[in-house]
């Protein structure tokens, strides 16, 4: 997987939220939209 460059317009993406349910990137069309991850939260170390 590639590093987006700071600025770019993010790809189309689907993901599980904390209730289980998914949702798009398209589903915030025209809204600001932030990402806040764990990238080792399930990792050793």
């Amino acid at each position: 997987m590639s590093v987006i460059d700071v600025g770019s317009e993010a790809p189309a993406f689907e993901l599980t939220n904390q209730d289980g349910a998914s949702v798009s990137l398209s589903s915030f069309a025209g809204k600001y939209v932030l990402l806040w991850w764990y990238p080792k939260a399930d990792t050793p170390g």
